[in-house]
């Protein structure tokens, strides 16, 4: 149970690191005066400066350790968030949120490792899916919290607030054994040989990038959830949360199912059954969202169920792929899903007249893509 906890903090630096932030984007336009798609660049930025810095947690971690990386990681951390929180400037947040996002990576990259190196099989199936249950937690509840300290208090005060429970993850990974017991050798040429290895696994590079996509329209949907429901639809700070927390909501109860069903039917055939439905979300945000907040917020918790639902499910295959080499491939696989994120990120920022509908068609096209993946090389998967 606490490595359970402690691996479900770590995997919710990112959404924390976001979704706690998000009502403060149009408070900071009209403070500092700037678009909303300037201000948004914090939230690109992260994700991009995230997605790099996973490909380097993940080697150094196989080389001296998951505790070592993961004190400095959650340390830099907490330095990025003193940072956005003294900021004056867009200038200024920007380079905290970057330093921030620096140690963010080492938290959700090995998370994904230490599931790895702490659990099997079906076992670590449900543990993902746990995770992905407490997880939602984190989006469900942030943007509530962000709001009320908006409104009471300071947008300064949820960075500082990120870094009080920061120390609360920091003192479970100072407590937590170190899991690696043999570690690889080599500098910096002997790194990128791990990843040129990883990358030659055709079955992991091919799902990875295929499921990787299904992350598209999710985050789309939170990079442009301030301008739909806040600019578009005039929702207040606190009202904005409870419709983000809802379709957070449909993400937990996609987890929560995979661990009711992990074990019960083939995993294969659950990601059929999630693809489908991620499909069906894309058509229903196309044909009922856009109009009301209820009807973007019906179709996205279609979307994030089937996420939920799927991503505890196509890791643990996609991590099943190798046998060593694990801190690579969880690098690999955690940066095309958040770079993706940042592609999602900045595309929905720009000035489009129906958003949803982008989204709807993104979903679509998302679920189309892991499908082909799947089929292209079921032959040659451990399944």
């Amino acid at each position: 149970m606490p490595n359970l906890i402690l691996l479900s903090l770590l995997a919710a630096f990112p959404p924390l690191s976001t979704d706690m932030y998000l009502p403060a984007i149009p408070t900071l336009q009209a403070l500092w005066g700037l678009s909303f798609a300037t201000v948004n660049l914090s939230l690109v930025l992260f994700m991009a400066t995230f997605s790099v810095f996973l490909l380097i947690h993940g080697p150094l971690s196989d080389r001296f350790g998951r505790r070592p990386v993961l004190i400095v990681g959650i340390l830099l951390f907490i330095a990025g968030t003193s940072l956005c929180a003294a900021s004056q400037s867009i200038a200024m947040l920007l380079a905290g949120r970057c330093v921030q996002a620096a140690g963010a990576a080492a938290a959700s990259s090995l998370a994904l490792a230490l599931s790895k190196d702490l659990y099997s099989g079906q076992e670590r199936q449900k543990i993902l899916a746990y995770i992905g249950v407490i997880m939602a937690f984190a989006p469900m509840l942030a943007p509530t919290i962000g709001g009320l300290m908006l409104k009471f208090a300071s947008w300064r005060l949820i960075f500082v607030s990120q870094s009080c429970l920061a120390l609360v993850g920091l003192y479970g990974v100072y407590k937590l054994k170190e899991p690696v017991t043999r570690f690889t050798s080599g500098g910096f040429l002997a790194v990128a040989g791990r990843y040129l290895t990883v990358a030659r696994n055709l079955p992991f590079m091919v799902l990875s990038l295929g499921f990787a996509l299904m992350v598209l329209p999710h985050f789309a949907f939170i990079g442009g959830s301030t301008d739909i429901y806040m600019n578009q639809f005039g929702l207040s700070e606190d009202v904005f949360g409870y419709y983000f927390g809802f379709n957070a909501l449909g993400f937990m109860l996609g987890s929560l199912a995979c661990t009711r069903l992990a074990g019960v039917y083939k995993p294969l055939h659950m990601l059929y059954f999630t693809i489908g439905t991620f499909f069906l979300g894309g058509v229903l945000m196309l044909v009922l969202g856009g109009d009301t907040p209820y009807t973007v917020a019906a179709a996205m918790i279609c979307i994030t169920f089937s996420v939920g639902f799927s991503r505890p499910i196509s890791n643990s295959m996609i991590l099943d792929q190798v046998d060593t080499d694990v801190g690579a491939a969880s690098g690999i696989l955690t940066f095309e899903i958040f770079m993706i994120a940042a592609v999602a990120m900045q595309l929905i920022s720009l000035d489009w007249a129906d958003k949803p509908m982008l989204i709807g068609i993104g979903a679509m096209i998302s679920a189309l893509v892991p499908l082909a993946a799947l089929l292209l090389v079921k032959k040659r998967c451990r399944f």
